[in-house]
């Protein structure tokens, strides 16, 4: 037997098989958190060692970073508009074909990239099904900064809108009831009671949408190419610079890193507020 420190209890001493169970554990751990931690650890490495953030100062980073930073701002302005209501009537509202259109919109969370891409051309693009006659109009959407911001759309989508829905599912709705009693409509309501109370969901799919249309790579280059200035966004970046100049590819990629750590960390923050909201 052996003393819990923080209850005073006395739990039963580990068995010599789940002593080797535990070390087969943790050992697995250990490889795995090596695994992901020593290539992220190698691209710091090398920005201390070669002074490689110099080369963040280029002009191709700083258009790509800018460009980045307006497109996926484009991307959520759209996403959050149109995700949160479509969100709350896929959570809340049971109609036919419920399930059918939650697939369809989680397909761009496993749809390789590149399928994605190819998918979006032959839609939009100059000789696509909507893009011919688009383009009879003078309306030109494939490799331009318009097809960024729709390629970032289809492959974020999904992230947001399934968050958003676990938010509103987790809203109790007897709080919304009392308001309709009170004399609310369902759109106030709706505005001051249900998104209040899924906000820490939402902001979290937000986040993570946001983290996975900066980071699109296959979609973009396929769909609006590799145009510096026009549609060349970060991870383009990084691709075309590896081919030419490895330090500004490693600055661009460890700034993309620091991104990503502390999307994680206000993800995790925020799933866990809202954890504690529900009742």
């Amino acid at each position: 037997m052996r003393e819990d420190k923080r209850g005073g209890r006395r739990l039963p001493a580990l068995s010599g098989r789940e002593w080797l169970s535990s070390g087969v554990a943790a050992g697995a751990l250990g490889l795995l958190a090596g695994f992901v931690a020593l290539p992220l650890l190698s691209l710091i490495l090398w920005t201390v060692d070669r002074e490689s953030w110099s080369a963040m100062s280029s002009p191709v980073a700083l258009q790509a970073l800018a460009l980045s930073m307006r497109t996926t701002a484009v991307t959520m302005v759209i996403l959050i508009s149109v995700g949160t209501p479509a969100a709350y009537l896929l959570a809340r509202m049971d109609f036919p074909g419920n399930r059918s259109l939650n697939t369809l919109l989680e397909l761009p969370v496993v749809l390789p990239p590149s399928a994605a891409g190819i998918a979006l051309l032959l839609a939009f693009g100059r000789f696509g099904l909507l893009g011919e006659t688009l383009h009879a109009f003078g309306i030109e959407l494939s490799f331009t900064t318009v097809a960024v911001v729709m390629a970032e759309l289809f492959v974020a989508a999904p992230f947001y809108v399934r968050q958003a829905a676990t938010g509103f599912l987790g809203v109790d709705r007897s709080i919304e009831e009392a308001a309709l009693v009170d004399g609310a409509d369902r759109l106030t309501t709706f505005l001051s009671v249900t998104v209040p109370l899924a906000f820490p969901a939402l902001v979290a799919g937000a986040i993570t949408a946001w983290a996975r249309a900066l980071g699109e790579f296959g979609a973009t280059i396929i769909f609006a190419g590799n145009f510096r200035g026009v549609t060349q966004t970060i991870p383009l970046a990084i691709y075309s610079e590896f081919q030419r100049n490895l330090d500004a590819a490693v600055a661009l990629s460890v700034l993309v890193l620091g991104f990503a750590f502390t999307v994680i960390l206000c993800v995790r923050y925020l799933t866990s507020r809202a954890a504690e909201r529900r009742p």
